[in-house]
């Protein structure tokens, strides 16, 4: 691969984290083409990590708000007065950010004095442009710190929150003082159109996040016997775990076996033990809690199929590494998830918040001929290979990083 001098800096709101191993990837594979990528984040330095990836990570990782908010005072002041009037002028903006936001205005001038903090490491460390993830509060920051005399940025939009909300998160400003957004499905990209002027559409690009080549390497694993269905996520109110619970209940009512794995934990987990209680179900399902990569992994290829009854996504990077293992899928209409699972083909798909629909697909999965999911698996891992190679998604990424830094020189 060419030798690129190129160095840019990214900023996350918190990182590393289990969730975000799919930016982990994409640093990783810039780095590999010889890019010099600085890490900032918000917050994550005492976080619990599952995966030893994301501790070497961490030791990489430089975070903003790690000696408090008094950490910041100097920053702000050394900033205030090396350009006051461009401080002041980023203050007007924060404010203007703050109007109608969902989160209160003394909020957005602690995002000023962390952007503070992240221009003087910028400028330390010679970034030529800075990347974020997610259109919340770590773009406000990198915003703000352009409006204070940062290098260019731009940011990669995933859902499905700033879809819900894009006013409040002031979505269309962002992209506006953006060099480019990047959308991780067209689905994405259409929904970031309606908010920009049809001449400033040009600014949106589909880079797709990437699988490495761990998930190449992986020897083709036969479908088990077990009647297994995994489901990897955390649990909340848009994974639809809850319905998921329902739906294990009628296939129990009508005699279809069935063992689910629920791979992950969060604030529902105590709603989502009450209600397999309610069903009698905690013999049929276990809740991992948290795990590292390598065990999501063997979940997976424990499983006949990943099921994932989501009311609202981006394009789940799970969906990806299940298919990239040989899994079939089963999700819902949703999102950018319909441009990568093919009915019949790679999986099945059925509407958000329909239960008989799913508990339908679960049985027909588990209830079909192993060859034919072996068959299944094969052509998921085609088609997500062929759509979510991470180097390839890395060198468009990389593309638009030089194309915009060339632009401003």
């Amino acid at each position: 691969m060419p030798d690129h001098s190129m160095c840019v800096a990214y900023c996350i709101n918190q990182y590393p984290k289990v969730s975000h191993s799919f930016i982990r990837r994409e640093i990783l594979a810039l780095e590999a083409r010889g890019v010099q990528v600085h890490r900032f984040a918000l917050r994550g330095w005492a976080d619990a990590v599952a995966d030893p990836l994301d501790d070497q990570e961490r030791a990489r990782t430089r975070f903003v708000l790690q000696r408090g908010l008094a950490g910041l005072i100097a920053p702000v002041l050394r900033v205030f007065a090396a350009q006051p009037l461009r401080w002041l002028q980023a203050l007007a903006l924060a404010l203007r950010l703050s109007r109608g936001a969902d989160r209160p205005w003394p909020l957005h001038l602690v995002y000023l004095a962390e952007a503070c903090q992240l221009l003087l490491w910028l400028r330390e460390c010679g970034a030529e442009h800075v990347h974020a993830h997610f259109g919340s509060n770590s773009t406000e920051v990198v915003m703000l710190a352009h409006a204070l005399g940062g290098p260019g940025y731009s940011f990669t939009v995933h859902g499905p929150e700033e879809f819900d909300k894009p006013q409040a998160l002031h979505l269309a400003a962002k992209m506006q003082a953006a060099r480019f957004v990047v959308a991780i499905s067209s689905y994405g990209r259409s929904q970031l159109y309606r908010w920009l002027p049809v001449a400033a559409w040009h600014k949106v690009q589909v880079v797709h996040c990437g699988l490495d080549q761990g998930f190449h390497a992986v020897p083709a694993q036969p479908v088990p016997q077990a009647p297994r269905l995994v489901c990897v996520g955390r649990l909340c109110e848009q994974k639809g775990q809850l319905l998921l619970v329902q739906a294990l209940a009628l296939l129990k009512e009508h005699g279809v076996a069935c063992e689910l794995v629920l791979a992950g934990d969060g604030e529902m987990r105590p709603q989502v033990e009450t209600e397999l209680a309610r069903h009698g179900l905690q013999a049929q399902c276990r809740i991992t809690g948290w795990i590292a990569s390598e065990q999501v992994r063997a979940e997976l290829l424990a499983a006949r199929a990943l099921v994932l009854p989501s009311f609202a996504e981006g394009l789940p990077v799970v969906i990806m590494e299940a298919m990239a293992l040989r899994r079939p899928v089963l999700s819902t209409y949703v999102a950018g998830i319909p441009e990568l699972v093919q009915p019949g083909r790679t999986g099945w798909l059925f509407p958000a918040g329909d239960v008989q629909a799913l508990a339908d697909a679960m049985a027909e999965c588990l209830q079909s001929p192993l060859d034919q999911l072996d068959a299944m698996g094969e052509a998921a891992r085609t088609r997500v290979l062929q759509r979510h190679d991470v180097d390839t998604e890395a060198g468009k990424l990389l593309a638009l990083f030089e194309d915009h830094v060339r632009r401003q020189t």
